[in-house]
């Protein structure tokens, strides 16, 4: 997953992802074009109707950075008792996970290509999502590159925002530096309580990556952090 802030200039605005645009195979194109229409939602500046757009009303988890969209199919064929909103700028990302929801029969999930921030900004509203799933955000590991981390205070609040009273934030990362920022940064939000007294042990319903079992492995570690949101904390 790689879906991470750029700080702005004066001239440009700030956006969720740095644009690293792979080659799109010729099915990933045909999954784009014929398969968007169904499972895609386009951006637009008006707030989602979510049970207009999945035909239910079952509660929605938004998932910020669905990569090729492995993990984002498999939690949501286990779990059809929930919704998935996923948000992927990534064009060949994109197309993969539409063919996964095409030829698995994932009827749960839809996608956005946009701006994850744009999207929370204007399609997105306060008290709407059960859940927050963040996984492998890019760690942008040196220092002079850590104000471009997706997980800072200001985008927090917003993500918080839309929560439910007792809803969650759930980040997974393999870097250690960064998963002590996200916790400090979690921790400070007075909306938020940890659901462990640091980090967390992978939850059942997120399903470990061959990348992150091989890096087990070869013992490198991988942190969940866990907030869920104050049952009292109800306006915004």
């Amino acid at each position: 997953m790689k879906s991470d802030p750029v700080h702005s200039s004066p001239t440009r605005p700030i956006r969720s992802f740095v644009l690293r645009q792979g080659r799109l195979s010729d099915a990933q194109a045909r999954a784009l074009k014929e398969l968007s229409p169904e499972w895609g939602i386009p951006f637009s500046r008006n707030p989602i109707h979510f049970p207009d757009v999945f035909g239910n009303s079952e509660p929605v988890i938004l998932e910020i950075g669905s990569g090729m969209g492995e993990t984002t199919a498999q939690i949501a064929r286990q779990d059809p008792q929930h919704n998935f909103l996923a948000i992927e700028v990534h064009g060949p990302g994109v197309g993969s996970l539409l063919r996964r929801i095409h030829e698995d029969h994932i009827p749960n999930i839809r996608l956005i290509q946009h701006d994850a921030v744009e999207v929370i900004e204007h399609m997105i509203v306060p008290n709407s999502l059960a859940g927050i799933h963040i996984y492998f955000p890019d760690p942008w590991p040196k220092k002079r590159h850590h104000k471009r981390r997706l997980i800072q205070a200001g985008f927090v609040t917003e993500l918080t925002s839309r929560i439910q009273p007792g809803g969650y934030i759930h980040v997974a990362t393999d870097w250690q530096d960064y998963a002590e920022h996200i916790l400090a940064v979690l921790s400070s939000s007075p909306r938020l309580i940890n659901s462990s007294s640091t980090f967390a042990t992978r939850p059942a319903w997120r399903p470990q990556t061959k990348f992150e079992h091989r890096g087990l492995k070869l013992g490198h570690g991988v942190w969940d952090i866990l907030f869920h949101k104050r049952a009292d904390s109800i306006i915004d």
